[in-house]
């Protein structure tokens, strides 16, 4: 049974408060006190990262050698993007019904199998193709390890739960992009099999580890939890929290980091260093390796500060850097000037990595809200749609990437703006612990239970 800490009394809650982030950093590397999930996620996280880190830089390459421009190459990240996007609320409906065991399995596996079988298209569409049924068992994995994640951390524990599992594919991301200039100098093809090894490594880590623990509500409770209300009920959550402007602050954030972060640097960075810089694509690999080691170290900083300063602290911060980082490489066109902004967005990343999903926690107050966390994660899908398409679109009409860097920066900005004047969440979700019953995970065969 997980043990739940006791609330603090006044003068420990100030003086946690106080508390530097620094001091608190140790703290997010200890497991104790955390359900045994998220030591799973972050697990199934690292094997994930791992083979994505080694993929990731190979495709829009791979993509350019059917003779594609650069806008067909990157709308290679977009397919996957765009199928994440659409379905991520069919993932939501299928954890609600199915559990997030399942829900991890199904989704690890399709993303694994179709990446297999893109590393053998033999034609541009193939690619597209396969690409984007692998975005849909992406969209399966992260909606229920998010799910799940909000679902048994306590309030005080969201901001270091995220930094451990987000250390999961910190640290699979250090080393995939790492191996992935390696692995991307032997075959352009072989990245896609690699990825796909490393997810049925994690497909094995999620079977063995989970095989009896069936992480559904109680069906009874779900039962009454819906009596009389029908399937709506969900909706009309949703429809609550697109009034709260955290809630909406979290989801222009998410926006805002898809485009530039997950868009704009798979898409147009790898492409850059190319056609730019004239360097050779091993470097693109070496870029990522450099932005995640400034991450890793910083994400359990990230972690506890936004346990301690507050969910705003840790927005801003995050869009802040990371438009910092985006300037840079827009008005700098040399590799040390590259290798600085790929570092400097590490140190971002690590802010967005717990910040908004810390919000999102506050917003549900730890319930199985299916819409709302799976919304959340449909902003960040837009944005990684958007960004490729719109940055490809203007290198190939203009030839000129400061542009498309120039874009990504207003857009960080405009987000950084919204997080300085948005409420703080993390009160409010103290207080809403306070009055619920915490989830236990040691009900009849390892079933979540939630009262």
């Amino acid at each position: 049974m997980r043990v739940v800490p006791e609330e603090p009394d006044d003068a420990t809650a100030v003086s946690e408060k106080r508390r530097s982030p620094f001091a608190a950093m140790h703290d997010a590397w200890d497991f104790k006190g955390l359900p045994r999930e998220v030591g799973i996620l972050s697990a199934v996280a690292f094997c994930v990262a791992l083979g994505f880190g080694i993929v990731a830089p190979a495709i829009p390459i791979f993509a350019q050698e059917f003779h594609v421009s650069a806008f067909w190459a990157s709308s290679v990240i977009s397919a996957f993007a765009l199928m994440r996007l659409v379905g991520a609320l069919p993932a939501g409906w299928l954890v609600d019904r199915t559990g997030e065991r399942t829900t991890l399995i199904v989704g690890l596996t399709i993303v694994a199998v179709s990446s297999a079988l893109a590393g053998f298209s033999n034609s541009f569409p193939q690619l597209v193709v396969l690409r984007g049924i692998g975005g849909l068992g992406s969209a399966m994995f992260t909606v229920s390890a998010l799910a799940l994640l909000l679902r048994v951390a306590a309030p005080e524990q969201r901001g270091r739960a995220a930094a451990v599992w987000q250390g999961g594919f910190l640290l699979g991301g250090i080393v995939g992009p790492f191996f992935g200039g390696l692995v991307l100098g032997i075959s352009i093809r072989l990245p896609f099999f690699v990825y796909a090894a490393t997810l049925g490594a994690a497909v094995v880590v999620v079977a063995l580890t989970m095989s009896r623990t069936h992480l559904l509500d109680a069906p009874q409770k779900q039962a009454k939890a819906k009596e009389g209300k029908g399937e709506s009920a969900h909706w009309s959550q949703l429809r609550h929290a697109l009034r709260d402007r955290a809630y909406v602050t979290a989801l222009s954030v998410n926006l805002g980091n898809g485009f530039a972060s997950f868009g704009l640097r798979s898409a147009i960075i790898p492409l850059f260093v190319v056609n730019a810089l004239h360097l050779s694509p091993a470097w693109v690999g070496y870029g990522a390796f450099a932005s995640a080691l400034v991450q890793a170290p910083l994400l359990f900083v990230a972690g506890p500060a936004t346990d301690t300063r507050g969910r705003r602290f840790a927005l801003m911060l995050g869009t802040g850097i990371t438009a910092t980082g985006f300037l840079l490489l827009a008005a700098r066109e040399s590799l040390p000037w590259f290798l600085v902004s790929m570092a400097i967005f590490g140190a971002g990343a690590a802010f967005l990595g717990s910040g908004p999903a810390a919000v999102v926690g506050d917003i549900t107050g730890g319930r199985r809200e299916g819409p709302i966390v799976a919304t959340f994660q449909m902003m960040s899908d837009v944005g990684a749609v958007a960004g490729p398409l719109l940055a490809g679109w203007i290198v190939t009409a203009t030839g000129s990437y400061t542009l498309a860097f120039g874009i990504g920066t207003a857009v960080l900005a405009i987000t950084f703006l919204m997080s300085a004047t948005m409420p703080e969440t993390l009160g409010r979700a103290t207080a809403h612990h306070r009055d619920a019953t915490p989830v236990t995970t040691d009900g009849i065969d390892g079933q979540t239970a939630e009262p």
